[in-house]
């Protein structure tokens, strides 16, 4: 009796553990390597206007400085949002059939 118990208790862990792989949503993004760079720029873009502005209200630089890099960050980051949706849209946009 001991053995189905040890079997079952085994098959929920292994259930537990693979369910992540199920979703094909996520498997679809990480499928696409463009999209994943994408969204690794977008939060490596939000990480530096975070330091920023700790850089900021903790005195590592003057108001004119921050503004200036606060400046090239965002629109670095409006850039990157653009092509991440673009990519999005790439990928979501089923195929086109010759058949009208």
């Amino acid at each position: 009796m001991e053995i189905v118990y040890v079997i079952v208790l085994g098959a929920a862990v292994a259930a537990f553990v693979s369910y992540p792989f199920w979703s094909r949503k996520a498997a679809t993004s990480a499928e696409d390597p463009e999209l994943a760079a994408l969204e690794a720029a977008r939060e490596s873009k939000y990480r530096e206007i975070r330091d920023a502005e700790t850089d900021l209200a903790s005195g590592k630089l003057s108001q004119e400085d921050f503004d200036q890099v606060n400046a090239d960050l965002r629109r670095d980051a409006v850039a990157i949002l653009e092509d991440l949706d673009e990519a999005k849209a790439k990928t979501e946009t089923p195929p086109k059939s010759g058949d009208s």
